[in-house]
């Protein structure tokens, strides 16, 4: 059987798109907590928070550098599965990748030595200074790449070139001509449509991830009465961020739905089940029917989606009829992965709001209840940030790089005769024209059994390091005398009485 090239090199990418992103949402989140623990040690001097700063930090060094592992092959399969994408937006994605190296990735790595091996080598403060540095390269890498998928979603800063050859316009092997997208003013490419509500987006998801992955941990400890007091620091401090940016992912979310709404109203209506223009309801619960053209089993709020849209209930939303069916993205998918990720959303400021306000009454720690709530919520933050690029991704197909939307003087979008949405189709690239014409489906297949076992092993690893530190524990961190001229003895006793006591301080099973 001939398997379609298409769909398994989209499943491909898929697979190791998602397995890397379980990494870079972690680095960023746990960078803030990073700096904030740090932050509180110099302002406070209490060794609590070096202790909690030193233990997360080996965590996120184990997590960057899978997270480095995992991602390189992406680049390679723009070069080996995707070449016609890699010929039509090189000259515009490679700037910004290249950015995202050059300005991103050696400041984060370049600081991380000093992160990760300069405790007792460097300044307090300036230990700080790299831990800002390696949570500011991390930012930034999000930032890069962000730009780069944005201005697939919503192109602009370009102008399509006819490619030649020998001459001549090259033709391929269909007889159309291939074009090239071109830089004209790269900050338009950066600052395109989408930068601005996708990165903020991104960038909160992560930070909640990050907040939830070190909650999980923490109530891990305090339900099992070890390490208490780290915990309770941790947790007070990851709970803060979660809460915030939980909440501010509320307001992200709806200025990224009504850019969607503005660029991409396709992507919305699948996101929505939204299948008939008209004023349009806001689906909570249902499963959109493609061939019937209808949401079933549909509970929805009247008038809502239009609202929230236009500010105006009465206000039509433009539907999937707008578009010939072979410009739908896939329906249901596009639906599941949107609304489960919206729920997790809503579940998330019921559980850190309401964690917040125990916390406040002095009665979190008590809840047991609620500490395993937060020790298995991680999975829910890490399926959120799944299903949110799920959702984007798959909400711009059958498109690699999605066509601009036709307007008019006023800014409305133009239809044809026929009533349809009408698209500069030439600036778009259909992700069937988007593959190599060289690699074949045995090709395709044989690469992805081999990266899976490579994941796989990978994924083993990372847990079986994590659970070894997280068994092991932190090891509380006792301020040295300061050594003096006429006190070297006793310094170099305090030393070996400091080693003594972090030795003491692990648990019984670990000293076995």
């Amino acid at each position: 059987m001939d398997l379609d090239v298409v769909l398994l090199s989209r499943l491909q990418f898929a697979l190791t798109i998602m397995f890397h992103y379980l990494f870079p949402p972690l680095t960023i989140g746990m960078g803030v907590v990073l700096v904030y623990l740090e932050g509180m040690y110099l302002w406070r001097r209490e060794p609590i928070y070096e202790t909690a700063a030193r233990f997360w930090t080996q965590l996120f060094a184990v997590t960057f550098a899978v997270g480095v592992a995992s991602g390189i092959v992406m680049e390679f399969q723009f070069g080996t599965n995707w070449a016609a994408y890699s010929r039509f937006v090189g000259d515009v994605f490679g700037s910004a990748l290249a950015a995202e190296g050059i300005f991103a990735f050696f400041l984060e790595s370049g600081f991380l030595a000093v992160l990760v091996f300069g405790w007792d080598k460097v300044s307090a403060g300036f230990h700080f200074f790299a831990t800002l540095m390696v949570a500011l390269g991390s930012i930034f890498s999000a930032i890069w790449i962000v730009v780069a998928n944005s201005w697939q979603q919503t192109p602009a800063g370009h102008h399509i070139v006819q490619m030649m050859r020998d001459g001549r316009p090259w033709l391929d092997a269909a007889g159309e001509a291939i074009l090239r997208a071109e830089t004209v003013d790269f900050w338009s490419v950066v600052l395109n449509p989408s930068t601005i509500d996708r990165l903020t987006h991104t960038l909160i998801g992560a930070f909640i991830m990050g907040a939830f992955f070190i909650m999980s941990i923490s109530a891990y400890y305090l339900l099992k009465g070890r390490h208490e007091e780290f915990a309770r620091r941790s947790f007070t401090g990851a709970l803060i961020f979660g809460t915030v940016f939980s909440l501010a992912q509320l307001v992200s979310g709806h200025s990224n739905a009504n850019m969607v709404a503005d660029h991409q109203p396709i992507k919305l209506a699948a996101f929505e089940g939204h299948f008939r223009t008209g004023p349009a309801d806001l689906s909570i619960l249902g499963w959109p029917d493609e061939d019937a053209r209808v949401t079933r089993f549909n509970v929805a709020i009247p008038g809502l989606l239009s609202f929230l849209v236009h500010n105006d209930a009465s206000v039509p939303v433009i539907g999937l009829d707008k578009v010939p069916r072979a410009y739908w993205p896939p329906v249901a998918m596009s639906f599941v992965s949107y609304h489960v990720m919206v729920g997790i959303g809503t579940i998330f400021i019921a559980l850190t709001v309401l964690a917040s306000v125990l916390r406040w009454r002095g009665t979190l720690f008590q809840k047991r209840w609620l500490m395993w709530t937060f020790v298995f919520a991680v999975i829910l933050a890490v399926a959120a940030n799944q299903l949110g690029w799920i959702a984007a991704e798959v909400g711009r197909q059958p498109w690699s790089v999605h066509p601009r939307v036709e307007r008019d003087a006023a800014g409305g979008f133009v239809f044809d005769a026929d009533g349809m949405l009408k698209y500069r189709l030439e600036e778009g690239l259909l992700t069937s024209k988007a593959v190599s014409e060289a690699v074949s489906s045995g090709q395709v297949v044989g690469s992805i059994v081999m990266f899976g076992l490579v994941y796989l092993l990978l994924g083993a690893i990372w847990v079986l390091v994590l659970n070894h530190k997280i068994h092991h524990g932190p090891v509380p961190v006792t301020p040295l005398p300061r050594t003096t001229g006429r006190g070297i003895i006793e310094s170099a006793a305090g030393r070996v009485d400091h080693e003594a006591s972090m030795t003491e301080a692990k648990d019984p099973e670990d000293r076995e």
